[in-house]
């Protein structure tokens, strides 16, 4: 019901752009992140945008570098990524919450999304 895209191979200081599309049967979003693995490591939060207030929120590792957006229209977002580093590779995952919990910013718990695409990844090359 989650379908990540636009993982791939990138030159270090390259970008990407990925996205996340919602699909399938009726539902209602109400925040939505991008985590991503690295080899060998745990997953972690990396973006995610709220809809009720519209308010993103970013890792430190990537502020300043990524960009999470969102097609009003659809329940898609966007992460485009510049100025990308060798430390960015990873498998990058969307999720989505489906049931309403208060809060500003996206969660950045794992256990928040009831929602996962099957991840994209992006390598980036030194």
């Amino acid at each position: 019901q989650l379908q990540a895209s636009g993982g791939g191979l990138v030159r270090a200081g390259g970008s990407l752009r990925l996205s996340c599309a919602a699909s399938g049967r009726a539902f209602s979003v109400y925040q939505m992140v991008w985590f991503r693995q690295a080899p060998g490591k745990g997953r972690e939060f990396v973006a995610g945008i709220r809809f009720s207030t519209g308010a993103t929120n970013y890792a430190d590792s990537v502020k300043g570098r990524f960009t999470i957006s969102r097609n009003n229209a659809q329940n898609t977002i966007y992460l485009q990524m510049i100025s990308l580093k060798p430390e960015d590779t990873a498998v990058y995952y969307c999720a989505a919450a489906t049931y309403f919990s208060g809060g500003y910013y996206a969660d950045q718990r794992e256990s928040a999304y009831d929602l996962w695409g099957q991840g994209t990844l992006v390598t980036v090359s030194s």
